[in-house]
């Protein structure tokens, strides 16, 4: 099998310590590939589930950006650092004891939507450059509130010297950082992230996902799997031609408010189509 020929996606687990960055330059260099992106960054302090897209691939990383995400970690209360996490500088601490069932309750007060406010320490861009850019320039710049939305929330541990393990499935663009901060708020109190872990994208979860030091090029979800249960749409040869010049199909050939494959004759996958507007479709993917 030839990494130059491979175009799919891979799901790895991302070990503490290590950038998203870190994860792609290494796959690309085991593997021998030359085209890798991901679909997310995750935190260098935090492990789990990274999907990499591969050759062709790259150009659908949005089918993961844009759903949720389901976390494990641990908050400790009693600590403020400037990146919301224990990896940071130490800004402030706090001498309360906590009660568990305090702690409960304002989990479960999460639970839905709400505005919420960006950790200076992220990738997102102001003015063209990262907020973590400007971060350790010391600057402190205004961020907008997004909604984000908490589907679940719970506890998992007991409350051990103000130190609680949790278990949250998010939106996109939840920051589990500013989630511990906005906890601890509404208690009157404080708090940072001593630990996270990413257990699923979507529908994908990390006991899918490899090890960097075992990863082989055998791992790699290859397109024709990832849309094997897809609806399809059988073309004849001269249609089948000007799908692989990238044509627009329309309600002559299908009515759907769904994503689909072309196949030809003999079955072969031959372009991944979306709906652009009704009953007109574009081809994201030729294979």
């Amino acid at each position: 099998m030839n990494g130059d020929d491979m175009d799919g996606f891979l799901y790895v687990d991302k070990p503490v310590g290590m950038t998203s960055h870190d994860v792609v330059a290494i796959v690309k260099k085991k593997l021998k590939l030359d085209k890798v992106g991901h679909t997310g960054t995750l935190d260098p302090f935090a492990s789990g589930l990274m999907i990499l897209c591969v050759g062709k691939a790259t150009k659908l990383a949005y089918l993961f950006s844009n759903c949720d995400k389901t976390y494990t970690g641990t908050m400790q209360f009693g600590v403020h650092y400037d990146t919301y996490d224990v990896t940071g500088k130490l800004l402030e601490t706090l001498d309360r004891p906590m009660d568990f069932n305090e702690v409960e309750n304002a989990v479960k007060s999460m639970v839905g939507s709400y505005m919420q406010l960006p950790p200076m320490h992220s990738a997102i861009k102001k003015d063209g450059q990262k907020l973590y850019e400007l971060a350790r320039k010391g600057m402190d710049i205004e961020r907008e509130k997004r909604e984000v939305h908490i589907r679940s929330f719970e506890i998992t541990s007991e409350l051990i010297r103000n130190s609680i393990d949790f278990s949250v499935s998010v939106s996109k663009g939840t920051y589990i950082r500013s989630l511990a901060v906005d906890l601890a708020e509404k208690m009157n109190h404080i708090a940072a992230l001593s630990a996270l872990r990413r257990t699923k994208v979507c529908d994908i979860s990390v006991l899918d996902a490899h090890q960097l030091d075992d990863i082989k090029l055998e791992d790699i979800m290859t397109l024709t799997n990832y849309f094997k249960d897809f609806p399809q749409v059988l073309l004849n040869n001269y249609l089948i031609n000007l799908v692989k010049n990238g044509v627009y199909l329309d309600e002559r050939q299908i009515e759907t408010e769904n994503p689909f494959i072309v196949v030809n004759e003999k079955g072969d996958f031959i372009a991944y189509y979306e709906v652009i507007e009704p009953n007109k479709y574009k081809p994201i993917i030729v294979f």
